[in-house]
């Protein structure tokens, strides 16, 4: 039975949460390699962000509608962020787990608007990028929950049900999309940016950094250009 777009391109990005969490709940990743994977998918991220997110947000809706879009998701990111670690902070596998839903939801909804809007092309880096973002956070944190005693089964079947729920967030942005208006769209494209600016400012690569040092940069260089290659 052949399945909608936006399900099987949400699947494909979601995948990533399923393997990382399988592998990482029998092996724990030396650091360098994950702060490696970290910051190479920071530097996928900000390319997705740049073009395929706030570029396209600016040109449909104009700086305020843009502007107000990406102050509002960072906002929304840096409060729920504080609130994880204020209630989270003994549980940390829960913490990423809760922080990856966080930072999924908007960048997945904006690729279900990006596939309403065109082609592949449209949406191919930003897929690319978020593939890369999910892996190694999928990893870091089912090996963080098995270190906390939490069961190999317990671990994937979390992270699975993140997978679903981002999944159907792709979904959501597709249909969604539909009836709205270019600004409108706009504000949704800038508010995932801004929350995923957000997450990589205070999460993704203060983590890369602390696991891996200054020669991390050189990953999320090499990100970058990996994902605008493909822009």
């Amino acid at each position: 039975m052949f399945l909608p777009t936006p399900l099987v391109v949400g699947a494909l990005a979601s995948s990533a949460l399923v393997v990382g969490s399988a592998v990482g709940a029998f092996w724990t990743p030396p650091e360098d390699v994950v702060a490696a994977a970290l910051a190479f998918s920071s530097g996928a991220l900000i390319t997705a962000l740049s073009f395929d997110l706030f570029r396209e947000a600016f040109e449909a809706g104009g700086p305020w509608y843009a502007g107000v879009g990406l102050m509002a998701g960072a906002t929304v990111f840096v409060g729920a962020d504080l609130l994880i670690d204020r209630y989270a902070a003994s549980q940390s596998g829960f913490a990423l787990l809760a922080g990856v839903t966080l930072d999924g939801v908007p960048e997945n909804t904006a690729l279900g608007v990006a596939i309403a809007g065109g082609g592949h092309v449209h949406y191919l880096t930003l897929l690319v990028a978020i593939f890369a973002s999910n892996l190694p956070e999928s990893l870091n944190g089912a090996a963080d929950m098995r270190k906390r005693n939490y069961s190999k089964r317990e671990t994937v079947a979390l992270w699975l049900f993140v997978a679903g729920l981002l999944t159907a967030a792709v979904a959501v942005g597709d249909v969604v999309s539909a009836g709205f208006r270019d600004e409108t769209l706009a504000a949704v494209r800038a508010f995932a940016g801004g929350a995923v600016l957000a997450s990589l400012a205070a999460t993704v690569m203060p983590e890369a950094f602390d696991e891996g040092g200054p020669l991390v940069a050189l990953a999320t260089a090499a990100g970058f250009l990996l994902t605008f290659l493909l822009t």
